[in-house]
């Protein structure tokens, strides 16, 4: 297999570009017009960034384009889990500090 193979088309650029610049227009704009009250508006920032990660593994990392066993994919989840017990675990401990004060 060459090492062209390995890699996507010009066509999976583009529409991994084209949605990268509208999953980040979509909460500028909402945030530069004051569209949405805050709590919509950080789930909102949240959903598009989760988006903007995984168009980023899908059409630029070529996540599941692989032929060796899941190792990058197990990496990956676990990496996943450690944010998200970190970012979970600080965001815990903030909201119990601020009650506790």
């Amino acid at each position: 297999m060459s090492h062209q193979e390995n890699h996507g088309s010009t066509k999976s650029y583009v529409i991994g570009f084209i949605l990268s610049i509208i999953l980040t227009i979509i909460p500028m704009v909402l945030v530069f017009n004051h569209m949405m009250s805050m709590g919509p508006l950080v789930v909102v920032i949240v959903a598009m960034a989760v988006l903007q990660f995984l168009v980023q593994l899908f059409f630029f990392m070529h996540i599941r384009e692989s032929e060796k066993p899941g190792y990058n994919v197990m990496a990956l989840v676990l990496g996943i889990i450690f944010v998200i017990t970190i970012v979970g675990g600080s965001a815990w401990i903030m909201t119990f500090n601020a009650q506790v004060h």
